[in-house]
């Protein structure tokens, strides 16, 4: 069955750098967008960046540009997040899911979830 399990959350102070992983399995991993959201406490589950199958299209929320980097590794099955100069309302959890195609990128338009992991950001 599908599976993504994200991995590398934790505890950083502010202006740190953490990197997370998501490995997946069950499909076919390089046909697939793969996508970063954030759900922190008592808020919407919110988009943060997304890449496309073959690596060469990203997108960001305005708010993490030029501060974190989405990558893949197809022939590992695993989507990264570099998270540089990170702030306090970078707390969240941080969830991978995938998508068919590049456009609409509501969480509602991905298929399927992991089951997050945890960053939180000192002051």
């Amino acid at each position: 069955q599908v599976k993504l399990e994200e991995s590398g959350g934790g505890l950083v102070q502010a202006g740190g750098s953490l990197r997370l992983s998501c490995a997946a399995s069950g499909f076919t991993f390089r046909s697939y967008t793969m996508g970063w959201f954030r759900q922190a406490p008592g808020k919407e589950r919110e988009f943060v960046t997304a890449i496309s199958w073959s690596g060469a299209s990203t997108k960001y929320v305005d708010s993490v540009k030029g501060r974190f980097t989405i990558s893949r590794d197809n022939a590992k099955n695993t989507v990264y997040l570099q998270m540089d100069s990170l702030k306090p309302e970078d707390t969240a959890v941080y969830y991978c899911g995938r998508k068919s195609g590049f456009t609409n990128m509501a969480a509602s338009d991905f298929l399927s979830w992991g089951q997050g992991t945890q960053v939180t950001v000192s002051p």
